[in-house]
């Protein structure tokens, strides 16, 4: 028997990270400092494309265009406004011409055109006092912005009798990283603040308070440098910051809040601090990494798409995610074991107490001992009344994502930005006062050798297309040509969508290629549709994979995959009643375009749905523990989510605080992403992880923990618990297996069985 005095046997893992705990915190240190200096300057490296296929018809058609015939895909707009003369007066004709020579001679800048020069009745407003200078910026997204800000300044403004705006796809996508930029710290100065109030609240100690916040600034500091570094390989999205801002918060707050609340109850049993970190790890640890591989697993699967926007965010995801949960796992143990019983210093609580000190001190050493009381009763009235509970918050969940099924798909386009932005004015101005549909026209590119007989044929015979309002061109130049074809209809509606088809089947002595912006549509949701089901696969099957070796049961992770959806329900449906049909864009102070964009659905379901699963492992991990030792079903349900059901609603409303944050940026889908995963986040921790959850495996009672014969054996081999226990046999009789530590056999020999069994 071991002597109570003796020192505690540890496992690998916790004989690592505690080993020279001084020399972690600095060789983390080194790194941090080294990680700011690498991913320094990482915004002006990214992107604020991506949404296109890059291997659809429609992305080479755009290219090949560029490359042809620059004119025919302009991407700068120059809105010359003649106040209350004429467009053609002689004195802003003259102007005009002077601008458009001077920005003919820019370096980067071809197929420069204007209305003063061709005529086209497309360039001049309806009203006669605006009209358009367009042309062509070349290279890569970098070279245009940095192109953009060396001209913009000298021609944007009043000139003699005219007043330029400058607009166009160029500086759209310019002002939207400068304004994500803007709006991402302004987020962090809103967030950390808050965040550290919040903690304080949930620890009431500030050096524990702090612990779980400069985890998170570790793991977002060192993914700006992984992302940083990914910049020299591939593209990556602006956005991307935003979601490694959240969920670097979020993830650290949520794996250091686990990990620092274990320790602090391990102290207050009594416990050594090298004692309580060994449990700690050995309990909360492992849950932390399931958390971090199914949050991962979530994001990874992102990468089965072309479109750079959302590869972006599973690089920048899976980064911060590992990273949080590495910082967790090995430094944060570090730190408690040096801080020891001092974890619970500086008790801000203590000032709102008065008279009982002794009580104070007792509160703030074992901070869980007699708190859970409210979550005890809840658990209970929740079981007794299953199945009340079960239809009714399902039925709710279900109604709050009605609103999804009216989904409109559409593209991005400069309503993204706010109403006062210049790109977004000049693309007003065109929408609104501009004839026939601008930003609606589909390009058909022509490739092969061709008789201008033929041209006319092909031309008559996309003309009697039914969607089909006017067709221009061909415009030829070597063996290549295109068409201009206006659809009769809006740009992206579903007829336009139908003419890009007829477009793409109609017979045609050469090859064609469609492309535009109902083209683009068109292309991205067939790269989303039949890519989504590869996605889904790789999520269930390895979350279902994740939840067996935890649990050991073939229910569980059924339940788990099934409700983590069901509490998406409400984001889809807030998604599209506010930002598609424009219910509240008044208060939250954004231009509804009528459509979602096509890729956020996809990201908002990766990143929520990891994120539920987050939670959904700490509860299930802790109901799992008690059942181990008592093998007792309801008690471990309650007993989960006692323990749990306070600390998963302070993650998830400290992750809501840092999401709204985000939120709060003047970029629609910024705005759309930060709000709705803060809604996902907050509708799983209290209404399905509280509610749900619970009257679901009540319902199931012991049949929860049921697994075939030939699983059992896997599990015991391969699987894990957060008590380090195999689950009791005899289908719920309470026979446990804890009187053999798990990494014993019965003869006292070390157990060698588990590959997953690591984190000791």
């Amino acid at each position: 028997m071991t002597e109570v005095n003796s020192p505690p046997r540890l496992g690998g893992w916790t004989r690592f990270v505690t080993a020279r705990p001084r020399l972690s915190l600095l060789v983390a240190l080194v790194l941090t400092a080294l990680a700011v200096v690498a991913g320094s300057g990482v915004a002006d490296r990214l992107g604020s494309g991506g949404w296109e296929d890059p291997t659809a018809q429609s992305t080479y058609a755009t290219k090949a265009l560029e490359r042809e015939f620059p004119a025919s895909q302009p991407n700068l707009l120059l809105l010359v406004d003649s106040g209350s003369a004429s467009v053609d007066d002689p004195a802003v004709a003259a102007e005009a011409d002077r601008l458009t020579a001077r920005l003919a001679s820019e370096k980067g800048v071809i197929g420069v055109g204007s209305y003063w020069r061709t005529k086209s009745p497309g360039l001049r407003a309806k009203d006669g006092h605006e009209a358009l200078i367009a042309a062509h910026l070349t290279g890569d997204e970098k070279a245009t912005n940095d192109t953009l800000d060396r001209i913009a300044p000298a021609l944007r403004g009043t000139h003699g009798p005219v007043h330029v705006k400058v607009g166009g796809i160029v500086a759209v996508r310019h002002e939207m990283q400068t304004i994500i930029k803007e709006d991402l710290a302004r987020a962090e100065m809103i967030a950390l603040p808050v965040t550290l109030l919040l903690l304080v609240m949930v620890f009431g100690s500030a050096i524990a308070a702090l612990l779980p916040l400069g985890i998170g600034i570790v793991a977002i500091l060192g993914t700006n440098a992984v992302l940083r570094g990914l910049t020299e390989f591939t593209d990556v999205s602006v956005f991307a910051m935003n979601l490694t801002t959240a969920l670097g918060l979020g993830l650290a707050i949520d794996y250091a809040l686990f990990i620092v609340r274990r320790f602090r109850e391990e102290l207050a049993t009594g416990g050594e601090p090298l004692t309580a970190i060994a449990t700690t790890l050995r309990t909360a640890g492992r849950t932390v990494l399931f958390s971090a591989l199914t949050v991962a697993v979530s994001l990874a699967a992102m990468l089965v798409f072309p479109m750079y926007f959302l590869r972006s965010f599973a690089y920048a995801g899976i980064a911060v995610v590992l990273l949080a949960a590495a910082a967790a796992l090995i430094l944060l143990p570090a730190a408690l074991l040096l801080l020891g019983h001092r974890v619970n210093s500086l008790d801000l609580r203590r000032l709102f107490r008065r008279g009982r000190p002794a009580q104070a001190q007792a509160a703030a050493q074992a901070p869980a001992s007699g708190e859970g009381t409210a979550w005890a009763r809840l658990a209970n009235l929740v079981m007794r009344r299953a199945p009340f509970f079960a239809l009714a918050t399902a039925a709710v969940l279900v109604l709050l994502g009605l609103p999804f099924l009216g989904v409109k798909f559409g593209t991005a386009d400069d309503r993204q930005l706010p109403a006062g932005a210049e790109s977004h004015v000049v693309q007003q101005h065109i929408r609104d006062g501009f004839p026939g549909n601008p930003g609606g026209g589909l390009e058909v590119l022509a490739e092969g050798s061709a008789t201008p007989a033929q041209y006319t044929a092909y031309k008559a015979e996309i003309a009697r297309l039914p969607e089909v309002a006017g067709v221009d061109g061909p415009l030829v130049k070597g063996d290549s040509a295109y068409f201009t074809v206006l659809p009769k209809g809006e740009a992206v509606d579903s007829a336009a969508q139908r003419l890009v088809g007829e477009l793409r089947s109609a017979d045609a002595p050469f090859t064609t290629k469609v492309t535009g912006t109902a083209a683009v549509l068109v292309d991205s949701k067939h790269a989303i549709a039949t890519r989504l089901p590869w996605a889904a696969a790789l999520i269930v099957i390895v979350t279902l994979l994740l939840v067996f070796l935890l649990t050991g049961s073939v229910l569980i992770p059924i339940q788990a995959v099934l409700l983590n959806a069901l509490s998406l329900t409400a984001m889809f449906g807030a998604v599209v009643w506010v930002f598609q049909d424009g219910h509240l864009s008044g208060l939250l102070g954004f231009t509804s375009p009528g459509s979602i964009e096509t890729t956020l659905p996809v990201l908002m379901f990766c990143v929520a749905f990891g994120l539920s699963m987050d939670y959904g492992v700490f509860l299930l991990s802790r109901i799992k523990e008690e059942y181990d030792r008592t093998g007792d079903h309801n008690e471990a349900v309650r007993h989960g989510l006692q323990r749990t059901g306070g600390l998963i609603t302070a993650a998830a409303v400290i992750l809501a605080v840092v999401m709204v944050a985000i939120g709060t940026s003047r970029v629609t889908n910024t705005k759309m992403l930060g709000l709705g995963i803060a809604l996902a986040v907050l509708m799983d921790a209290m209404i399905v992880r509280s509610l749900l959850v619970p009257a679901v495996m009540k319902l199931t009672g012991t049949a929860t923990w049921w697994a075939p014969a030939p699983l059992r054996r896997f599990h015991d081999r391969f699987g894990v618990s957060e008590g380090g226990e195999n689950p009791p046999r005899g289908a719920g009789n309470g026979a446990t297996n804890h009187d053999v530590p798990a990494d014993e056999n019965s003869d006292g020999s070390p157990n060698e069985s588990g590959g997953v069994r690591a984190i000791r």
